[in-house]
């Protein structure tokens, strides 16, 4: 579908977002799924797996070098625009302006380690220190690059607290926002 396909010639685009550990992924794939829509979640694993460096280190080399994020986010944004999708990044509802409907979601620092924790492994204190660390850096990059504190989220659409709601809720919320129609029902 190319942007043209969609209302006022312009792409129909969801835009979630939230800090690692949240859900952004999970509940961004769900939302694509329920919704008939293309899913934009090109990340820094993605990215990571793609250049065959370890994660980490990749983390540790956009720290040094904006252009990983500039990249990273250029093309996010760029691939959001091909027409009707969700697109699920720790900043979308920042870079993609023109979004339909703007999603943040919200846990705390410890529920998101855990979360991570059980995904990927690790010992609770380490996986909640290295979140707490890579929260601080993510935004101290972020207001460098783009001047974005991605602690001030107030003018998203809907903010949801994902602590207490599942995946599957937290989508049937968006969903529901979204009046529930699929992209070809426009």
């Amino acid at each position: 579908m190319s942007v043209e396909d969609v209302q006022g010639g312009k792409a129909s685009i969801i835009a979630i977002s939230g800090k690692s550990g949240c859900g952004n992924s999970t509940v961004s794939r769900l939302v694509a799924e329920r919704l008939g829509r293309r899913l934009v979640n090109y990340t820094f694993h993605t990215m990571a797996d793609e250049m065959g460096v370890p994660f980490v280190k990749l983390l540790e080399m956009a720290s040094a070098d904006s252009s990983y994020d500039r990249t990273l986010d250029e093309r996010q944004v760029a691939m959001a625009h091909e027409g009707d999708c969700v697109i699920g990044s720790r900043l979308s509802i920042w870079l993609v302006r023109d979004a339909d409907l703007r999603v943040y979601l919200h846990a705390s620092s410890e529920v998101r380690a855990e979360r991570i924790r059980r995904r990927e492994g690790g010992e609770s204190a380490e996986v909640l220190a290295f979140t707490k660390r890579r929260d601080e850096i993510d935004r101290e990059r972020y207001l460098s690059i783009y001047g974005i504190d991605n602690d001030r989220y107030d003018f998203a659409d809907l903010l949801i607290n994902t602590e207490r709601m599942t995946p599957e809720r937290i989508a049937d919320v968006v969903v529901a926002a979204m009046g529930g129609r699929a992209a070809h029902e426009r």
